[in-house]
């Protein structure tokens, strides 16, 4: 019965993934959240019946009753979180706020499987984590003096990363995280967030070439923390953030080139100076030449994606737990081993579709500070995606970061929700500038039928307005 109940849900789960990916993919057909509303409500249908055929799996495996009050808790915040946050937020983005729970679903699902206890933490910091997202998006819609903070967010940064470059605990080598009241966290993550905001806020004020120099040297001193604490992989996001940001902001190509060679010439020097990141690159290069050693987990990390074939092996059916640190470096690696290289390559698409519709929310806004926030929380985010499943594919050397939302690991996931509550914050100010062109059509119109002696049209971008919901 059980191995009936694997292979049916299976390819259950895989044909309802890629439903909601193609539902997802089809939002772009359409300008506005209202006309996407039946798309939106399709892919919660589709979620909803991945985790529960995910976690049938996991109750006909183990047999124990345990898992579906786990569930049962799952299924009551998730749905809450969708239904208070259209309620509360009619004008802001559903595909990001739907990708956000299914990606943060996938990830309990297979921690779950790896260890119960590791999920049911992961599950309250979730919890948490909405919590204090929900006031994100007003905060960022309501505040502009959040703009005037730029050297402020600089210097917090600094002295966070600067603290753990000091007095943070080493983990593999790595000063990355910092503990203080008996809680550890990697201040790196949240520094992300202070970095995207202290970069757009330089760039609206660089005019002149000095401070364009300026902003790339607090950049840089950023960068440098980073290399010292060893934490390459955070170092190498703030940078590629620096990199997008200003060719964005200036449309120079000649800084873009300059960057990326000077990158480049970087990454030549880090391989010199750091002995792990020639392991590295040896483990990539040939991971099974020393598979016992250097090119362990690599090589199991390959194992398990090519043992799993295109359906994979069903939950429990593999042997994930073999690769070290695969609660959070290697994740999508038991994603593919258990769930498929199918349903591996839907959750990547979906983190495309994320990626895209924060970059056309982007694409949109006129005011520069939100559009380059809302930007930089795109590139950084499918970057450090980028990073993680080519790591763990052998696309590209290890990283040892995460991938966002899926992993395990409490900072890394409020970070992310923090973000993808900003972006939905961002929407807000879009929508915001829509209604305001609409009015000033809606005037012009008025004028030229008042000067033709004609009646002026009666339908206001306020009255737009309340029919989409928000009421001031």
């Amino acid at each position: 019965m059980k191995l009936y109940v694997t292979e049916i849900s299976k390819y259950v789960i895989d044909a309802f993934l890629l439903a909601y990916v193609i539902a997802g993919f089809y939002t772009f057909k359409f300008k506005t959240e209202k006309k996407r509303k039946g798309l939106y409500i399709f892919q919660i249908i589709c979620m909803f019946a991945v985790q529960s055929s995910c976690f049938i799996q996991i109750i006909a495996r183990t047999g124990k009753p345990v898992y579906l009050f786990f569930f049962a808790f799952q299924i009551v915040i998730f749905a809450s979180v969708l239904m208070l946050f259209y309620v509360i937020y009619p004008e802001g983005n559903r595909l990001l706020i739907n990708n956000t729970c299914l990606l943060l679903m996938i990830g309990l699902i297979i921690i779950t499987r790896l260890s119960y206890d590791r999920a049911v933490k992961q599950f309250f910091i979730i919890t948490a984590s909405f919590i204090i997202g929900f006031f994100i998006p007003e905060i960022i819609y309501r505040f502009d003096f959040l703009k005037k903070l730029t050297w402020v967010y600089a210097g917090v940064g600094i002295m966070a990363i600067g603290a753990v470059l000091l007095y943070g605990a080493a983990t593999n080598g790595s000063k990355i995280t910092f503990t203080l009241a008996g809680i550890t966290f990697q201040p790196s993550e949240a520094v992300k967030v202070l970095f995207l905001f202290f970069m757009a806020g330089a760039l609206v004020e660089a005019k002149e070439l000095w401070q364009l120099f300026l902003l790339s040297v607090v950049a840089a001193g950023h960068v440098i923390i980073l290399v010292l604490s060893k934490d390459l992989g955070s170092a190498l996001i703030f940078f590629v953030i620096y990199l997008a940001l200003v060719y964005i902001s200036t449309e120079n190509v000649g800084y873009l080139a300059l960057g990326l060679i000077f990158g480049m010439f970087a990454s030549v020097i880090a391989y010199r100076l750091f002995s792990h990141i020639q392991v590295r690159v040896k483990a990539w290069l040939d991971p099974f030449g020393d598979i016992a050693k250097s090119g362990y987990q690599l090589s199991q990390s390959l194992f398990g994606i090519s043992s799993g074939g295109w359906f994979g092996l069903g939950l429990y059916g593999g042997s994930p737990e073999s690769i070290p640190y695969v609660y959070q470096d290697f994740i999508f690696s038991a994603i593919a081993e258990e769930l498929g290289v199918i349903f591996a390559i839907l959750m990547t698409l979906v983190c495309v579709s994320t990626f895209m519709m924060v970059m056309y929310e982007g694409y949109f806004l006129k005011d520069r500070y939100y559009r380059l926030i809302v930007c930089g929380i795109g590139i950084a985010y499918i970057f450090q995606t980028f990073l993680t499943i080519g790591g763990g594919s052998k696309f590209i050397p290890l990283t040892g970061v995460t991938l966002p939302l899926v992993s395990y690991g409490g900072t890394s996931v409020l970070v992310t929700i923090i973000m993808i509550m900003i972006a939905e914050g961002v929407c807000m100010v879009r929508t915001d500038e829509r209604y305001e062109a609409m009015e000033k059509r809606r005037r012009r119109m008025a004028q030229k039928a008042a000067g033709r002696g004609e009646k002026a049209p009666v339908k206001t971008a306020a009255a737009e307005r309340s029919k989409d919901g928000r009421k001031d």
